[in-house]
């Protein structure tokens, strides 16, 4: 059975998520935003939220909190279920963030 590894949105981010509006493709998140919150076994990140809900031991499940599985896929929870997310990795220095990602690197003067 998968194993899930928990991350719980930190909750000085949590109205912030819940008011993004929806993004297409994966979405970035930052791992500076989330805590580490131990794992849980289950056959779907469904079923993960599920079992997480009726536990003493561990804290539910919320909208913005991650499941990363094994392999390193992340499933961020949405109001309207799962979805897929990747990790948003620092910029590089010389980089321009633009609009719609990330520009060439910045030239030399």
């Amino acid at each position: 059975m998968p194993r899930f590894r928990v991350y719980y949105l930190k909750e000085s981010q949590r109205q912030h998520f819940r008011n993004a509006p929806p993004v297409p493709g994966p979405l970035k998140i930052k791992l500076k935003d989330y805590q580490e919150g131990g794992e849980v076994e289950a056959a779907s990140p469904y079923a993960a939220w599920k079992q997480m809900q009726g536990t003493e031991e561990g804290r539910p499940i919320e909208v913005g909190d991650v499941l990363e599985t094994d392999t390193g896929a992340l499933y961020v929870c949405r109001w309207a279920g799962f979805e897929e997310a990747q990790w948003r990795l620092p910029e590089e220095p010389g980089t321009v963030t633009v609009a719609g990602g990330q520009a060439d690197a910045a030239p030399a003067k």
